[in-house]
């Protein structure tokens, strides 16, 4: 029987209408009278209907660490999340630097991803910053080039590869940190790093590295894009470069948006690359999104073991997952709050990221239920990872399916 979901709020152009809509089992349409034909009448009225979400910066961490997470198991994580397109980054092993180190990867996408997964190519081999990758025989099969997890520290290096990327019409994506700028730091140099003798990571090791990549994009016009941005340093010199016509785009993550270092506790959970800012950087993100500065949303889903991350802030493993709650986080502490229109949020997580990566593909759809109340419990996460920030945090927010390529690739139950 198909399925019907009743005076449905559907998201279409930037805008919502409120439509019936009938699922057949491979196909979403929307009809005016949604009850002809004898349908089954759906469990889910006044449902939210949203366009599939992208995420160009996840870590699915296969080849070479599948003890963290797998294609198969991160691709299911982001439909339980709503999204039908991932970009996958290339901290693996091999690291996908050669067309034959790459295959590895794709084989294991074919054969194992739920939804559409597009991987990155590394900008040098192995990521190590001595010599450029093949990014020549590698451009038709993958989504963009980044060295992410490492900052390109040679500018010479970094120059040759923005001519190179620029010659084959992709995208580079960068991992900004300046290595000599760290310091054995893991937190934000802030506060709470100092009132608990903590090393810190100051905002400077971030801003200053887009402060040389963005001068190189000036002179070499080549497409440029800023991963996970963190501090207000860096929201202000993109905006700046914008204005100037640099062609640059950048993301931020949910959890730099609704938290920041006042909200950390002695838990591995809460460490991630960069670091959480200040309650200024925050501000100063949430600012960005509203003025256009920032132009989407990327969770840097980053899953390590339950032993990775239970040595503290000093010891334990750099980031967190976050395919499950970034929409149910985002609207609970942005939407619902009057901060950011839902129309807007969406745009961010679907939209923009796909205009600006060329991702073409059918994008699907997401069922939600806004008004689900409930608490985050890493138990039930269908990713490998558990280490999240928002555990225990009430959101609301549930995805009660998931429909990519004429199938459902998510449906509660």
């Amino acid at each position: 029987m198909n399925t019907v979901f009743k005076d449905a709020s559907v998201y279409e152009n930037g805008s919502f209408t409120v439509r019936n809509a009938v699922f057949d089992g491979k196909t979403l349409c929307f009809e005016t009278d949604a009850m002809s034909g004898g349908a089954s009448v759906s469990d889910f009225d006044k449902v939210v209907i949203l366009p599939g979400f992208c995420d160009v910066h996840v870590h699915f961490r296969e080849p070479g660490f599948s003890y963290k997470e797998t294609v198969a198991s991160g691709s299911l994580a982001a439909a339980h999340g709503g999204y039908t397109a991932v970009c996958t980054m290339p901290n693996l092993k091999p690291a996908p630097d050669t067309p034959e180190h790459l295959r590895q990867q794709l084989d294991l996408i074919r054969a194992n991803a739920r939804i559409a997964v597009y991987p990155y190519g590394t900008i040098t081999m192995g990521e190590l910053g001595r010599e450029h990758s093949d990014m020549e025989g590698m451009a038709p099969d993958v989504i963009a080039f980044s060295d992410d997890g490492r900052g390109v520290q040679d500018d010479g290096m970094m120059r040759e590869a923005m001519e190179r990327a620029k010659a084959l019409g992709k995208i580079i994506a960068a991992h900004c940190e300046v290595n000599d700028l760290l310091r054995g730091g893991y937190i934000h140099d802030g506060e709470y790093a100092r009132a608990h003798g903590h090393k810190g990571i100051c905002s400077e090791s971030e801003w200053k590295q887009i402060e040389r990549d963005l001068r190189l994009v000036s002179e070499i016009g080549c497409k440029y894009h800023v991963c996970h941005i963190s501090t207000k340093e860096s929201v202000a010199l993109i905006r700046d470069a914008k204005k100037s016509g640099v062609d640059v785009t950048c993301e931020t993550g949910p959890h730099y948006l609704v938290l920041d270092d006042s909200h950390l506790q002695e838990d591995g959970r809460f460490k991630m690359n960069p670091p959480l800012r200040s309650a200024q950087d925050r501000e100063a993100l949430v600012e960005g999104l509203l003025d256009g500065t920032i132009d989407m949303i990327a969770t840097d889903h980053a899953p390590h073991s339950a032993d990775e991350k239970s040595r503290g802030l000093a010891k334990s493993a750099m980031g967190v997952v976050g395919l499950e709650t970034a929409f149910p986080v985002l609207y609970t502490g942005l939407v619902k709050k009057g901060i950011l229109p839902l129309e807007k949020l969406v745009s961010l997580m679907s939209d923009a990221p796909r205009a600006r990566f060329g991702i073409t593909s059918d994008a699907g759809y997401c069922v939600w239920d806004l008004e689900s109340k409930y608490r985050v419990d890493p138990e039930t996460f269908l990713s490998m990872g558990r280490a999240t920030p928002f555990a225990g945090d009430t959101v609301y927010g549930k995805c009660l399916m998931t429909i990519y390529g004429g199938k459902t690739v998510w449906q509660s139950k």
